[in-house]
């Protein structure tokens, strides 16, 4: 932590301790009810409160049993697999979708660029119960609702804006002088887009892609409108169970989900730090 000058006054100081504080009371206030959920996961009984036992540590209160009854569950097992095989998939068509998009909103040449740049985040700003109804009706037409075709490009659609932010911001800084020398030493287009654009942009692409992941990952809605029976996942096969059959085992997947969260939070924060060195700003 910074130490402030000497020469900051009272009201700085106070000023500063109030700032701090508030930020560590809000940060509580969001990360509080996710964390209650990790030991409740470990809890022996198949309740959604902490026993006795419990609250005392003993032993013989805590157990495995709901993390072991996720890979014994076929339901679960598939939920899983089509969380990860959704998820990937999706994740490739948008970041190559969002990191062509940004690449051309990036020029100052692009023509009605506000405009398409509007379009292209829509799927962000309107309300994702419109978004989910109006994919299921035009993918119903197209014959891909209740396959794994039309999930993938409805989920492909909703994480293509968040690779454009990322990429677009990443391209902010760019320096289109490379890409000029490159062109005029005899490179095609796509040669210079490989060898000069992608390395220097890369960390901004992969922080996209990590972000079309997770929201692909953690979706719902759209999957409730377009998913049949074998393309559950697992927020789908959560909530079924929330509504259903009430047991643990949710708070056991929802543990993974949140280590699965930090991971990639923090896999995202180091390639902004580089993206910020590769730029020469401070991180």
């Amino acid at each position: 932590m910074t130490k402030a000058p000497a020469y900051f006054g009272f009201w700085y100081r106070l000023g500063s301790w109030l700032l701090k504080s508030t930020s560590w009371l809000v940060l509580f206030f969001l990360i509080m009810p996710i964390l209650v959920i990790i030991p409740l996961s470990f809890n022996t009984e198949p309740f959604f409160s902490f026993t006795k036992g419990m609250l005392t540590f003993q032993p013989e209160a805590y157990s495995l049993r709901w993390y072991s009854a996720i890979f014994s569950d076929p339901k679960w097992i598939l939920a899983i697999q089509n969380s990860f095989f959704i998820g990937i998939c999706a994740t490739i068509i948008a970041t190559a979708l969002g990191t062509c998009a940004a690449v051309g909103l990036a020029r100052d040449d692009m023509p009605a660029r506000r405009l398409i740049t509007a379009l292209l985040l829509s799927p962000m700003i309107v309300p994702l119960i419109i978004t989910a109804a109006g994919m299921f009706f035009f993918y119903s037409d197209l014959g891909l609702a209740g396959n794994y075709l039309g999930v993938i490009l409805a989920h492909a659609a909703l994480g293509t804006p968040f690779v454009i932010i990322t990429v677009t911001a990443t391209l902010a800084g760019f320096d289109y002088s490379l890409v000029r020398a490159g062109l005029n030493l005899g490179a095609r287009p796509v040669r210079v887009f490989w060898d000069i654009i992608m390395p220097l942009i890369r960390p901004g692409v992969i922080s996209g892609a990590l972000f079309a992941f997770i929201t692909s990952f953690d979706e719902v809605v759209v999957i409730l409108f377009m998913a049949g029976p074998q393309q559950r996942t697992i927020p789908r096969q959560m909530f079924s169970g929330l509504r259903e059959q009430i047991n643990p085992s949710i708070l056991a997947i929802a543990t993974l989900l949140i280590i699965l969260s930090i991971i990639m939070l923090v896999t995202i924060e180091l390639l902004r730090r580089r993206s910020a060195r590769l730029r020469g700003v401070e991180a």
